[in-house]
């Protein structure tokens, strides 16, 4: 019997979770954590690929707003729960998922597509490329003072239920969004993702907690982590996992950050993404106590490439003629003219010569500015084809706050 890609049916969630699961493996979900995934799934964008009655294929996608440079706030398919049984590799599964996704994704009218990849060589020939960088931290807070900025004295901080406190950190985090290129704006349901805390994904760490931070009685900054206790023959040595930690003003931040060092029975603390442009190792007088390690986090592809790029705006006037290559959606193949600055921008197909050469790949990841273009003309994929093209374009396409993606999906 062939197999069958289609658009799953809402009867059919539990075989298409349960397949998603047995790829990926790890530990089983909880009742809790399998209910939230139900209620988020847009049935109606998920895929699955059937042969003889068994789900060997998924794929589905998430309705987004996506901030892009300039602060507007663009619809986005965030492409998820991507997987292929072992039993059915190498039979052009993926390819097809992929072609069909970005061909729905066009019809819906979203410019751009977005993922996190945990193989990020698979994704470059559908068109992804790598936008954001996310910032590791180990921070040795025996060594390193407490971050301190005048005013952190004034903040209040209250220890709170994660639960209950999740209104006043949604408040927080969107007024957060229009500043950064990256961030997602939440829809409904996606608050509770953040308060989640499964027994069994603790790995040796304690139940979750929240400290929010209050000026003038209002909450200004949050932070939800947990501690896995460790002791060696000199004592305590205990880690602080930071899972989220946001704040509306320097002060606010230094003070939640001044907290978290100083959390009894701890000798460090661990937070596993933050934007490279953070502020906590300018805190700090020894910043190579902070273990800083980055690595790729948001995959950007454009699936309109003039509506893309006319989304956003640019850090400098540009006007020039990118030959695009994509030859998997040729729609977006030829020669197209991007002329823009800080107000606005247009793009349109041109038959002028051009000025860039580079695929969709590239594209996508010079997009939100967190990879310049000249990095990439370095690397050999972009190509100057007009004297002077490079450097405008890429000094354009920059942005003053790096992209940053918050959290996974």
């Amino acid at each position: 019997m062939a197999s069958e890609l289609r658009t799953l049916r809402d009867a059919e969630w539990d075989d298409w979770s349960d397949a998603l699961d047995r790829a990926f493996g790890g530990v089983p979900p909880s009742r809790e954590n399998r209910a939230l995934r139900r209620a988020l799934t847009e049935v109606d964008r998920a895929l699955a690929v059937w042969d003889d009655g068994d789900c060997v294929g998924t794929a589905g996608a998430f309705s987004f707003g996506l901030t892009v440079p300039g602060g507007a706030e663009v619809p986005v398919a965030g492409v998820t729960a991507v997987s292929v049984r072992a039993t059915h590799r190498r039979r052009g599964l993926l390819r097809s998922m992929m072609r069909r996704q970005l061909a729905d994704v066009r019809e819906r009218g979203e410019p751009l597509a977005v993922l996190t990849a945990s193989e990020p060589a698979i994704y470059g020939r559908f068109g992804y490329g790598p936008a954001t960088q996310d910032m590791e931290l180990s921070v040795d807070t025996v060594r390193l003072p407490a971050p301190d900025l005048p005013g952190v004295a004034d903040v209040r901080l209250r220890l709170v239920d994660p639960a209950a406190a999740v209104a006043d950190c949604e408040r927080v985090y969107a007024r957060l969004v229009p500043g950064r290129p990256g961030m997602l704006a939440r829809r409904p349901g996606w608050e509770r993702l953040p308060v989640l805390d499964e027994p069994g994904r603790r790995d040796g760490a304690g139940v979750l907690q929240c400290v929010v931070a209050e000026a003038a009685g209002e909450v200004v900054g949050y932070a939800r982590f947990a501690v896995k206790p460790s002791h060696d023959h000199a004592g305590p040595t205990g880690t602080v996992l930071v899972r989220d930690v946001e704040a509306l003003d320097p002060v606010g931040y230094a003070a939640l950050w001044r907290f978290l060092f100083g959390i009894d029975l701890t000798t460090s603390v661990s937070v596993p993404g933050r934007p490279v442009d953070d502020a906590l190792p300018h805190l700090v007088p020894d910043m190579r106590r902070c273990g800083i390690r980055l690595e790729e986090s948001l995959f950007v592809r454009p699936v309109e490439v003039g509506a893309a790029l006319a989304a956003r705006t640019y850090r400098t006037p540009v006007d020039v003629v990118l030959a695009v290559s994509d030859p998997f959606c040729p729609w977006n193949e030829g020669r197209w003219r991007l002329s823009g600055d800080a107000e606005g921008a247009v793009c349109e197909r041109t038959t002028a010569p051009a000025g860039l050469a580079l695929s969709v790949r590239e594209l996508g990841s010079a997009y939100l500015g967190g990879f310049t273009l000249s990095a990439l003309a370095a690397a050999g994929r972009v190509r100057e084809l007009r004297p002077g093209a490079l450097t405008a374009a890429s000094r354009a396409f920059g942005s003053e706050v790096a992209p940053w993606l918050p959290h996974g999906f």
